[in-house]
């Protein structure tokens, strides 16, 4: 069930070379990337005379240690001299990913007297007057905290907060470059909850919204419930809720294309932590037929005992016929498989076992539960977290109009609605005319999606 992993921009790199200048000299470079396994994407000449040719060769690699077999080829060509060789995901962190622009220009004295002392102390007594004010007169309006402990970092487990850091930038950069949203990365150096949920409360007045991330299960859970009756503004964690609206976004739309109805539908899940618990809440408020979730213990059903909140929540609203197999057995007739979990869980032969013209979500990352080629095999519709395969579900498409919907809207809190009328119009982004088994979900560069997924949370928020 192992798979070779795909040659991705993530583990991009730019060797600079040396060669003897011959016409057939780059053709080589070119061909010895390709035999090696790697996708050159740039070739550009640095230099060059009658004697050498020093190019820089960008190329798409697996791994870090397929980078390096990559290199070696190249080491290998007769004539040619490795100088250097960057990593371009590790140069484009270099200093971090965001930073703070003045939005008024400080030119002139008066500019100092009115955005500082003195002229300042009168916008301050006006909020201690009306503190509604502070969302018209402050950047709370358009600032969103992205709060994590480091506990539960994309598939990396608890590698602490200053670690986490380069994911947060990168989110708040997210909700900047396609909601528009003002986010900053807030790191904390505890895993205590209660400390947690202090210290979100106690800095919370600065910020209309709070984005928690990567916070293990089950105390995410606890978390965000805690902070939601303490605060006065949205706390969403996306890891929950905005895997869950693209999930049932996606959903939709390979329904659609199955010619299927979400009433009768069985849809099996395997992983029942933060992501998976909040996709099974939104598919049975959406009226999907039954649901058999899959964890650490096996399949959730009633019999077991020792279960947190979450896993017994579960246990009472889903696999109505009480199945207590293995996740295979759990997939034998099935339509829809979604997996949020581990790599390398299911083979072909799984997949084949389920419903006429399932459907296959393998979201684990970077690896997928099943090998997504194996699933083509036998799915109608395949999805997976990954970049460079077909059907990307990713919470880009969600997390940025969902918190500029609800900054705009003045909204105090994120609610079920709010996520239901976001996953409607992530699918609707699609059209009739672009719906197909390899599109069921809108590019995360499609422009109108933030919009029509904020305009949808804006009226779920009025109603």
């Amino acid at each position: 069930m192992a798979m070779d992993r795909l040659p991705s921009a993530g583990f991009s790199i730019t060797v600079r070379v040396s060669m003897v200048a011959d016409p057939s000299a780059i053709g080589r470079l070119t061909t010895a990337v390709g035999e090696a396994g790697g996708v050159v994407t740039a070739v550009d000449v640095v230099d060059s005379d009658h004697v050498r040719i020093v190019a820089d060769l960008t190329c798409d690699t697996a791994d870090s240690a397929h980078a390096a077999q990559v290199v070696v080829a190249l080491e290998e060509l007769p004539g040619v001299e490795v100088r250097k060789v960057s990593d371009r995901t590790f140069l484009l962190h270099l200093g971090g990913k965001i930073e703070v622009t003045p939005k008024t220009a400080l030119r002139t004295r008066d500019d100092l007297s009115r955005a500082y002392t003195p002229g300042v102390a009168r916008v301050c007594l006006a909020i201690a007057e009306n503190p509604e004010d502070a969302r018209r007169l402050t950047i709370k309006r358009n600032t969103v905290a992205v709060v994590s402990d480091g506990s539960a970092v994309l598939g990396l487990g608890n590698i602490g907060p200053a670690a986490a850091l380069p994911v947060m930038e990168g989110k708040a950069a997210l909700f900047k470059r396609f909601g528009g949203v003002d986010a900053w990365p807030v790191v904390l150096d505890t895993q205590d909850s209660d400390r947690i949920v202090a210290t979100v409360q106690a800095i919370a007045p600065a910020y209309g919204g709070i984005n928690l991330e990567d916070i293990s299960a089950p105390r995410c859970f606890e978390i965000e419930e805690r902070l939601r009756g303490l605060l006065d503004i949205p706390v969403f964690h996306d890891d929950q809720h905005g895997t869950a609206i693209c999930v049932l976004a996606a959903l939709t739309n390979a329904l659609r294309v199955v010619g299927k109805q979400l009433a009768d539908v069985r849809v099996v899940v395997s992983g029942a932590g933060a992501a998976g618990t909040a996709i099974m809440k939104l598919l049975l408020a959406q009226g999907v037929g039954d649901i058999i979730a899959y964890d650490r213990p096996g399949t959730l059903h009633r019999g077991l005992t020792g279960l947190n909140p979450a896993w017994q929540w579960l246990v009472e609203h889903t696999n109505t016929g009480n199945y207590a197999g293995d996740l295979p057995g759990a997939l034998r007739g099935a339509d829809a498989f979604i997996g949020v979990s581990a790599p390398n869980m299911l083979a072909g032969a799984d997949i084949a076992g389920m419903a006429k013209n399932p459907i296959v979500f393998a979201l684990a990352n970077p690896d997928p539960e099943v090998d997504p080629r194996e699933a083509r095999k036998y799915a109608a519709v395949v999805a997976t977290g990954r970049s460079d395969q077909p059907n990307q579900i990713n919470n880009v498409l969600a997390f940025p109009g969902v918190f500029r919907g609800m900054l705009d809207a003045g909204a105090r809190e994120f609610t079920m609605d709010m996520a239901l009328a976001a996953a409607r119009a992530i699918a609707d982004a699609v059209g009739e005319e672009k719906l197909n088994a390899s599109v069921i979900v809108p590019s995360v560069f499609d422009a109108r999606v933030a919009p029509a997924v904020a305009d949808a949370v804006r009226l779920a928020a009025s109603a």
